[in-house]
């Protein structure tokens, strides 16, 4: 190919002919570089041979490099190809490594508000719903005016370390976070302390912030000494208190809220197990409750007299049970507003509505159940070889010391029993 000393005025004149594409000009100077001009302008290119191949790099347009310039950089790409160096990889590297660069400047300047938005929709599809708007109420930024009553929404716990970067945070700042939210509402801090750690965890794991946390910044210490320690609740019912809680309870003007709060006692159930319960999951037919089950995926019970009644009598909104007109989810998401209530009337404290689930395991016990009956009904996980090796029962084992629990904690109640049951159920009192 033809060679000729590049200068402006041969560079400004040169170009291709209608019949091609491209065309080039090599310099004489600098073996391999060269201008090649299309349609769409001119630039400097490098041409080279590695491995017995050609090859060809793009330097820059011509309006960007001077000739001078140009000559630097093809003695440059030479200079690779001597080392045995591609200059095309290296280039690309290049470009990823001032990418790369670009990208962490960006990531550095993110708020911990702006990651944590990213977190939670990383971990959504594998947190239940719940779950997932315990995190984003944690961090809310409060000051929204309150759906019901008046005043405004106050931020949630996490909500002063949101405009913080990655970066600035260090334990004390942490420390004196923790600090002042045990003095307003413990419980809650320790809850956030725990979701905030293990956001900081999921940081770790990615390399576009692992380099920008600080080593333990949420430490053992300051969850010991700042926060308040978890205690392990023991609220149950009562026998004694089953008519009190049944009549308020049954006295509630919402019957959604009222039929929940039943079957959760009757069946044992976790909350949010049976408050996503649809209705496709109730066998009328064959009397069974099909829901949720939080270590086998989903659990077949009894759908006992009772239960199958209150149910039955619900409104068909949409596909769940216990559905609600003015939640987002379409189900009901937060009944513990209406339980308090229930509980005020009845003249009960303390009551959680977890401790409902656990009344079910020890009212169960006046009925003299097996132990391996209520904890499958309760969706326990086996704890002994025998259970879970060896015990395989089947639905209408279930069904008869289901119906007995039922129809023992409704008497307990002084509630009128389904005739089905109230002639074959031998009560123990």
């Amino acid at each position: 190919m033809a060679r000729q000393k590049l200068t402006a005025n041969r560079i400004r004149e040169f170009q291709c002919s209608q019949e091609k594409q491209q065309a080039f000009l090599w310099d004489s100077e600098v073996p391999g570089l060269g201008v090649r001009t299309t349609i769409g302008g001119k630039v400097y290119i490098f041409q080279g041979r590695l491995d017995g191949k050609t090859l060809r790099v793009k330097i820059g347009d011509i309006r960007t490099y001077t000739i001078d310039s140009a000559r630097q950089e093809a003695r440059r790409l030479q200079g690779l190809i001597d080392k045995g160096i591609d200059p095309r990889l290296e280039k690309k590297e290049r470009i990823a490594a001032t990418r790369r660069k670009q990208a962490e400047a960006e990531w550095k300047e993110q708020t911990i508000g702006e990651i944590w938005g990213i977190y939670l929709e990383d971990r959504r599809d594998k947190w239940s719903e719940r779950h997932y708007l315990d995190h984003v109420r944690a961090a809310q930024p409060g000051g929204e005016k309150v759906k019901r009553g008046k005043g405004a929404k106050k931020p949630g716990p996490l909500a002063p370390l949101l405009e913080l970067k990655l970066v600035d945070l260090t334990p004390e700042i942490i420390s004196a976070w923790a600090t002042n939210e045990a003095t307003t509402r413990g419980t809650q801090a320790r809850i956030a302390y725990d979701a905030f750690r293990t956001f900081l965890n999921w940081c770790s794991e990615r390399s576009e912030y692992s380099g920008l946390i600080t080593a333990n910044v949420c430490t053992r210490r300051i969850k010991k000494e700042t926060l308040p320690r978890k205690r392990a609740r023991g609220d149950c019912l009562q026998r004694e208190q089953l008519n009190a809680w049944f009549e308020a309870v049954r006295g509630l003007h919402n019957p959604t809220i009222s039929a929940y709060l039943q079957t959760l006692l009757l069946t044992g159930a976790r909350r949010n197990e049976l408050a996503s319960l649809k209705w496709q999951g109730l066998d009328f037919q064959w009397n069974a409750l099909t829901i949720h089950d939080k270590v086998d995926g989903t659990r077949t019970i009894p759908l006992t007299p009772y239960v199958e009644a209150i149910l039955n009598a619900l409104p068909r909104r949409n596909e769940y049970v216990f559905s609600s007109p003015t939640s987002r989810t379409g189900r009901l998401v937060e009944p513990r507003i209406y339980h308090n209530k229930a509980l005020a009337k009845a003249g009960i404290e303390g009551l959680t509505l977890h401790g409902l689930r656990r009344s079910f395991g020890t009212l169960s016990e006046w009925v003299e159940v097996p132990a391996g009956i209520a904890a499958q009904l309760m969706g326990h996980k086996p704890s002994a070889t025998a259970e879970k090796h060896y015990r395989r029962r089947p639905l209408d084992l279930l069904r008869k010391w289901h119906e007995k629990i039922e129809a023992w904690i409704l008497e307990q109640a002084g509630i009128e029993q389904p005739k089905e049951i109230k002639e074959t159920i031998h009560l123990v009192r």
